[in-house]
Parts: structure tokens; C-alpha cells; sequence
């Protein structure tokens, strides 16, 4: 099977700095995109960032010029550099991937969640 795991998160005073991490695991032949999303108390999940195989990246243009995306194709790891954190960045952080894994009968595709991470960011 196929797992995300989320790593980085915590509690950080405005216009401080965190580093989300999630690394998929399994056995994964190919990781096409993968994306951060984040969903604050009682507003529904959304896009913060993606970023494809080939590196090319959409930003929330909420985020944009403050939160960077980058991705370790070796170890099937994306990685969400936040600065200047705001008060209203505080949300669960979930990574997102969109892969195709093997099986005992061949290759298939998948989209997977991880856990969550916790981001708060105090004023």
C-alpha cells in the first residue's frame, strides 16, 4: 500500500517560518503531481500549492510570494516552505500525491492523503 506522511508542522508566531514535509512510501513507480492543501475550522479545504513531476508549480495567490513548493523526486518527497506566516495561514496542512503504484496485477493509479499536520501561527 501506499502511505503519505506529513512531518514539520507546529505552532509559530506571525511572521516567523515552517517547513512542511511529507514523503510517500510504498511501492510507487511514478509520482505524477503533488500538492499541499490546507482546511481551517469550519472553511472547506483548499489548494495551497502543486507542483508536477516536471517541477512547474501553481501557488494560492493567498500564499503566493511567501510559500514555495519544491519536490525530491529521488526520495517521493514534497516539501511547503512557509514564511511570513499570518495569523490566517493556522489550518491543518494535508499533502496530496496522484501516483501509479504497483499491485500483484500490474500497475495502478492513485490518489492519496496523508494524515494531516497542525500549522498555528500566533499574532
Amino acid at each position: 500500500q501506499v502511505q503519505l506522511v506529513e512531518s514539520g508542522g507546529g505552532l509559530v508566531q506571525a511572521g516567523g517560518s515552517l517547513r512542511l514535509s511529507c514523503a510517500a512510501s510504498g511501492i510507487i513507480f511514478s509520482i505524477n503531481h503533488m500538492g499541499w492543501y490546507r482546511q481551517a475550522p469550519g472553511k472547506q479545504r483548499e489548494l495551497v500549492a502543486s507542483i508536477t513531476s516536471g517541477g512547474g508549480t501553481d501557488i494560492a495567490d493567498s500564499v503566493k510570494g511567501r510559500f514555495t513548493i519544491s519536490r525530491d523526486n529521488a526520495k517521493n518527497t514534497v516539501y511547503l516552505q512557509m514564511n511570513s506566516l499570518k495569523p490566517e495561514d493556522t489550518a491543518v496542512y494535508y499533502c496530496n500525491a496522484n501516483l501509479n503504484y504497483y499491485t500483484i496485477y500490474g500497475r495502478r493509479p492513485g490518489d492519496y492523503w496523508g494524515q494531516g499536520t497542525q500549522v498555528t501561527v500566533s499574532s
